[in-house]
């Protein structure tokens, strides 16, 4: 999938001060863990119920997008507790989903998330793009990290961890659960769908390095390394997978998808018929033992981003951003769509990873 940010991958790291706190919040942490995979420290934010002390803050406050309000390096709640994995957007960051980690956290989950290296905001180029199999160790890199020793090590139920993914990152979760994916079905994909979002992302022109825009050429997807891009990335870690706007959705081989012994949910963003292919899970869903497939009415892909300022929308056209990212999806607006999207990721990890039980 192409960056749902564009323009934006500049304004993530711009900290905006707010008065107006809910009585409850989760705490949050930032932490480095080392991925010997990658040869550098990941990003990692860390969301989790909270005692309610430490400094009041807002998780994911930038810009273009409101914070959610959260206790920052607060005490975690005594116990064992779930963990959920959050894999984010191509272009995006794991702050952009502070707050359905913010719910998942006041529900009784530990929830942790890393800047993906290559496809995160102000990182992020085609030929970075299709590695899942990056992104799946960083998974995996994070479980180990926070389960083995430490902080966290005491307050994790090893046996009961998911992973949330939001499109680019739905396809890292869905491999992680056991999904291989098809390279000649990707490539057939942008072939057959030139002008989509992510297809175009792969036609070269931009892309973003330190924090900044640079030119790159056109990406060849079947010069992907096929070997990497279809191996098996499975954790048997991983209890539970809920996959928003899956990307690759046209581009994973049947059988692996048949073999997938876990807990699926798919969310779709958008009425029927209104669905690009790219993320389209139904049949997906049909081909997974025991997954299950929902929708949400009046929503886009677009829906699943942070809360926009009141000024966001007319500020990104000012600066030429192309994606409807602040833009209404229809007559819905977007906390109402939050407000669905909530219920279901909840209700989905409190069935599969029964917390507090």
């Amino acid at each position: 999938m192409r960056p749902i940010v564009t323009i934006t991958t500049m304004l993530f790291s711009v900290v905006i001060t707010h008065p107006a706190f809910a009585d409850e919040a989760a705490g949050v942490s930032e932490i480095a863990i080392h991925s010997p995979e990658r040869g550098k420290d990941l990003a990692v934010t860390v969301w989790y119920p909270s005692q309610g002390n430490g400094t009041r803050t807002l998780s994911g406050e930038d810009r273009i997008f409101q914070g959610t309000p959260v206790f920052k390096d607060s005490t975690v709640r005594p116990g064992r507790l779930p963990l959920v994995l959050l894999s984010h957007g191509s272009g995006s960051r794991a702050s952009g989903m502070a707050w359905i980690a913010a719910k998942l956290a006041s529900e009784g989950f530990i929830v942790a998330g890393a800047n993906h290296p290559g496809t995160t905001s102000g990182d992020s180029t085609p030929a970075d793009t299709p590695k899942i199999w990056e992104r799946t160790g960083d998974l995996s890199t994070i479980i180990t990290a926070l389960t083995a020793q430490g902080r966290w090590s005491g307050s994790i139920d090893t046996g009961r961890i998911g992973v949330l993914g939001f499109s680019l990152g739905g396809s890292a979760a869905l491999e992680i659960a056991g999904a291989r994916a098809d390279l000649d079905g990707y490539a057939r994909y942008c072939e057959d769908y030139a002008t989509m979002m992510d297809c175009r992302w792969f036609a070269g022109g931009r892309g973003y390095v330190d924090g900044g825009p640079v030119d790159v050429p056109k990406l060849d997807l079947r010069t992907i390394d096929k070997t990497r891009f279809e191996q098996q990335n499975r954790d048997p870690r991983i209890r539970s997978a809920v996959l928003v706007d899956p990307g690759l959705a046209l581009a994973f081989q049947p059988d692996s998808v048949k073999a997938i012994d876990i807990p699926l949910t798919f969310i779709n963003l958008g009425s029927k018929g209104k669905i690009p292919p790219a993320v389209l899970a139904d049949k997906l869903a049909a081909e997974a033992p025991g997954a299950t497939y929902q929708q949400v009415d009046g929503a886009n892909h677009f829906s699943f981003l942070p809360l926009c300022k009141p000024d966001a929308d007319a500020f990104l056209k000012s600066v030429g951003e192309r994606d409807p990212i602040c833009e209404p999806a229809g007559p819905r607006d977007r906390a109402d769509i939050h407000a669905e999207l909530e219920k279901k990721i909840v209700a989905a990890f409190s069935q599969t990873l029964k917390p507090g039980q």
